[in-house]
């Protein structure tokens, strides 16, 4: 089995974690943690790993290396912000996918390589922290697992399994 503890970044102005969004960070590090991990990955935005080196620190793993995964980070985002905006304020997924059928299907199939090729690259009873973005983490999870995640507040996560090339998504 390999895990993926898959979470989105803390609150954030623009690019940067706000001060609510480190201490956010800082008290997911003491209180909510599986480590130790294989891997610290981020989706490539500075919020994202700002938020990844600060729960690095708390798991005391400071000489594992953050790898950027920028296939964990949609180039069209405001084509998602657009039609999750349409789709109303906490849309899903599939809500989304019912404004923008071809955006969800073609993001899904990229995230969920990218995700899928985090999850192959991990040893046997392997862990990695992500944290990425939302829709695009559960974009990412359904894609692999079939299963509807549901959207992610800020800081929150679903764990992901792999078991003999089957994935199931649980809450964290």
């Amino acid at each position: 089995m390999r895990y993926v503890e898959l979470r989105r970044h803390t609150d954030n102005d623009g690019d940067q974690l706000t001060a609510q969004g480190v201490a956010d960070a800082e008290a997911i590090g003491r209180e909510a943690l599986q480590p130790p991990y294989a891997a610290f990955i981020s989706s490539g935005a500075a919020r994202a790993t700002e938020m990844v080196t600060i729960l690095r620190r708390a798991t005391g793993q400071d000489d594992t290396p953050i790898v950027e995964v920028t296939g964990l980070r949609s180039t069209v985002e405001d084509r998602w912000r657009a039609a999750a905006k349409a789709a109303g304020q906490g849309a899903s997924v599939e809500q989304i996918r019912a404004v923008d059928p071809d955006l969800v299907d073609h993001e899904e199939r990229l995230l969920g390589a990218a995700l899928r090729g985090i999850v192959e690259s991990l040893p046997e009873g392997g862990r990695a922290l992500v944290v990425g973005h939302s829709p695009t983490n559960e974009a990412a999870a359904a894609a692999l697992t079939g299963a509807t995640v549901q959207p992610l507040g800020k800081g929150a996560g679903v764990l992901l399994v792999e078991d003999g090339g089957r994935f199931t998504v649980r809450a964290l």
